[in-house]
């Protein structure tokens, strides 16, 4: 006979201990399920910009990252939530994060001022000078 491999999916659940990102670009953990469409969240960033205060938020109006609090209890306190933070490393995780990553590089050049971009535009033209003369080279070689 054959055998059958049952495996759990890897998609991302709503579950106590979650990290969301919020609309407002800051994050949050799940500390608690309200219904199927709301949630109690406490985001205890040490990163103003992160932080979070505890409240209820749609979960429509949230994104579930990849990174989860582990063995955090239904309904824990914010001291408990700050402690499990820590512990689980959360905001290295997030800075780590190809998301994070992006996010910062976008307000960079959202900042950028005129003579920031034409800056930008003649380090360009002369990266890709570079890059057509070695393979001008290398194909003259060949």
């Amino acid at each position: 006979m054959a055998s059958i491999d049952i495996e759990a999916t890897s998609w991302r659940r709503v579950e106590v201990g979650r990290v969301l990102k919020l609309e407002s670009g800051s994050l949050a953990t799940i500390v608690e399920i309200i219904d199927h469409k709301r949630a109690l969240v406490d985001g205890p960033s040490t990163n103003e910009k992160l932080a979070t205060p505890r409240g209820i938020v749609q979960l429509s109006r949230t994104l579930l990252t990849p990174i989860v609090v582990e063995k955090l209890p239904r309904g824990a306190r914010s001291a408990a939530v700050k402690k499990a933070w820590e512990a689980a490393g959360v905001d290295s995780k997030w800075s780590e994060s190809n998301w994070a990553k992006k996010q910062l590089q976008q307000e960079r050049r959202q900042s950028l001022t005129d003579f920031d971009r034409f800056k930008v535009m003649r380090l360009k033209k002369q990266r890709r000078f570079e890059e057509r003369k070695a393979l001008a080279k290398i194909k003259a070689a060949a």
